[in-house]
């Protein structure tokens, strides 16, 4: 249950038979990135900024496209990766990354409300502009170890408007500026051309 400009957001009742929305996230050296495609692998593992890397690919071909945006609480492996107490809310927004206006990359992004103040406080009205293009102005800023998961054909964890019928390769990582935290998830959909 999320709640967005003072509304309260419920999804649908779950599907008993559909694909969990809890991926399994390992490092790369845990997973040791059997079945990769070699095409995928220089993707997940770089830590520059992925909306620079699609601009540069794409000729400015690039937009971002807003899903969702709401105070929500966040999974359990979101909150422990951020240090929040059990039940505590963030501001969780989803967007697709569109290159040639077809979708390449979905991202979600949970950001405590302790992260929500001084330089970083215009993160509560990104709309459709780039997470990554305003942290990555920040020379203070740090990335911790990228976590890797495959996610199966028909995950839920990807929102319900880009579900695909295959696998999908994602990525996830904690961005840390003056002590803030910010978690982004990546994930590398079907229509993404390495």
């Amino acid at each position: 249950m999320c709640k967005s400009r003072g509304l309260w957001h419920t999804a649908a009742v779950p599907n008993p038979l559909a694909v969990t929305s809890n991926p399994t996230w390992y490092s790369p050296e845990q997973m040791q990135l059997r079945g990769l495609p070699g095409n995928v692998r220089p993707w997940l593992l770089d830590d520059t900024s992925l909306t620079e890397r699609l601009l540069r690919k794409t000729g400015g071909d690039f937009r971002v496209q807003r899903l969702s945006q709401g105070w929500c609480r966040p999974q359990l492996s979101e909150s422990r990766l951020l240090e929040l107490s059990a039940g505590q809310w963030a501001l969780v927004r989803e967007v697709v990354l569109r290159c040639f206006d077809q979708p390449w990359v979905y991202a979600r992004s949970v950001i405590p409300a302790a992260t929500l103040s001084g330089e970083l406080r215009r993160l509560r009205q990104l709309q459709n502009d780039s997470l990554g293009a305003l942290l990555f102005r920040h020379p203070e800023l740090s990335r911790e170890a990228f976590e890797i998961a495959q996610l199966p054909a028909g995950s839920h964890y990807i929102h319900r408007d880009f579900r695909q019928d295959s696998p999908a390769w994602a990525r996830r990582s904690r961005f840390v500026l003056h002590g803030r935290s910010v978690l982004v998830s990546e994930v590398f959909l079907e229509r993404f051309q390495a």
